[in-house]
């Protein structure tokens, strides 16, 4: 099995800490540092924080403010209704925003979660005994 890492630019590296660590998430202080934190998500998954300006040396790429602008949404499916809710009630309580209200699609119950920074992390419940699209009729 692998780990994927997905890096995060943060304007306050110390309150990204503090954010995910409020959602459960660990910091492996192995690779962490005044530029960076790597965030366990779990452990195929592992969220590298780092602050914009460190951000900045891994591309040429002008760096989106992603309060503003989206360049990708995480998902993580979560076991139930209750659980999607509690974590985004966390995240609301360590400082994130939710940028649109919960969408209830009957199979599919979704909220999305904003970081600080404003990097998007959306958190879904699928209930397979409910038909969602394609379902046969």
């Amino acid at each position: 099995m692998s780990t994927v890492f997905v890096s995060l630019p943060s304007s306050d590296l110390e309150r990204s800490k503090a954010f995910y660590a409020a959602l459960g998430c660990e910091i492996n202080s192995a690779f962490t540092d005044e530029n960076a934190a790597c965030i366990v998500w779990s452990d195929e998954l592992c969220f590298m924080v780092l602050t914009r300006e460190f951000f900045g040396t891994f591309t040429d790429k002008t760096l989106i403010d992603p309060r503003h602008q989206t360049q990708m949404s995480i998902g993580f499916s979560r076991d139930s209704r209750d659980d999607v809710d509690a974590i985004v009630e966390k995240g609301l309580a360590a400082g994130g925003s939710e940028p649109k209200p919960a969408q209830d699609n009957g199979f599919m119950y979704a909220r999305d979660l904003d970081d600080p920074d404003g990097n998007s992390l959306g958190f879904m419940h699928m209930d397979d005994t409910v038909p969602g699209p394609g379902s046969a009729a």
